[in-house]
């Protein structure tokens, strides 16, 4: 998928979303979502790369547990058909919980 593509799935949701980070002073009430691509994982042989995999976290924050923006996410990431694995942790200096979802896309 291409900055793009993701992006324009991001908008699906109807959250507000950022790349890696709001500005200072510019985070929305939650929920929210921020996306990232930290990485990527390739497939090589022949001294070629074959395909490459890039990696994809989006973290939902919310600062009381609320399961319809996970499954309205949920729901969007199976109809792009994409395989995710899901965390949930909390951040206490924060006041809010993070559910983050990692990917390869």
């Amino acid at each position: 998928m291409t900055y793009e593509q993701i992006k324009e799935m991001m908008e699906e949701t109807g959250l507000p979303f950022a790349y890696y980070h709001f500005a200072e002073g510019e985070s929305p009430v939650p929920p929210f979502l921020i996306f990232l691509s930290p990485g990527e994982d390739t497939f090589s042989a022949d001294n070629n790369m074959y395909f490459s995999f890039k990696q994809l976290d989006i973290e939902l924050y919310t600062d009381r547990k609320d399961p319809e923006p996970e499954k309205e996410l949920e729901s969007i990431l199976h109809q792009h058909n994409i395989f995710y694995n899901k965390t949930e942790s909390w951040i206490a200096s924060e006041k809010m919980y993070e559910v983050l979802y990692e990917m390869e896309v």
